[in-house]
């Protein structure tokens, strides 16, 4: 499932005629479509994980069967014609030692300071005519409170592609009619 965001809130409503949303968390209406859409979860999880002591999912990290370790980062693409920035919310899967240390880091400034962790992403992104699930990435920690960024390994995977090179503003809007059925 994937839910749609304006910047910092999450759209309950798309109106492809007006080409703006309403969004849900401030109730105010916003111009144009959104320009993020996030997972909530991993695509492993289960509600049922939320009753285990070895599982836990937040809205960062996500730890399945104390086997499987999970970060929300944001794949960025830049929005050519505008300027602005487009973002999928999406899991990728760390190695424990590498969701150890990140997780031991997650609220310490020196965390920027981190080489980049290998990881796969977990997040399918329906709008894609490959499957996105499993793709190479690479989790670059930022700032407290931001989100990591996520970049793709460079493929022909129309989503690396994407990432690479930015998408038009029509191609934002087509998404917002895909996804929210405007």
């Amino acid at each position: 499932m994937l839910c749609a965001r304006s910047p910092a809130h999450t759209p309950a409503h798309h109106d492809a005629a007006a080409d703006g949303h309403t969004c849900a968390c401030c109730a105010e209406r916003h111009e144009g479509p959104p320009l993020s859409y996030g997972s909530p979860a991993p695509t492993g999880w289960k509600p049922r994980y939320a009753r285990r002591r070895d599982s836990e999912l937040t809205p960062d990290q996500c730890v399945i069967k104390g086997r499987e370790f999970y970060v929300h980062g944001l794949i960025e693409i830049p929005v050519r014609d505008t300027g602005e920035t487009f973002s999928w919310g999406v899991w990728v899967s760390l190695s424990e030692p590498n969701f150890a240390r990140a997780h031991d880091l997650w609220e310490d400034p020196a965390r920027e300071q981190e080489p980049p962790y290998f990881g796969w992403l977990v997040t399918e992104l329906p709008v894609y005519p490959q499957s996105t699930l499993l793709l190479k990435t690479h989790v670059l920690t930022r700032a407290v409170g931001l989100r990591p960024l996520i970049e793709l390994e460079p493929t022909d995977h129309p989503l690396a592609v994407e990432q690479r090179e930015g998408i038009t503003a029509e191609r934002v809007r087509a998404l917002a009619d895909q996804l929210l059925g405007g």
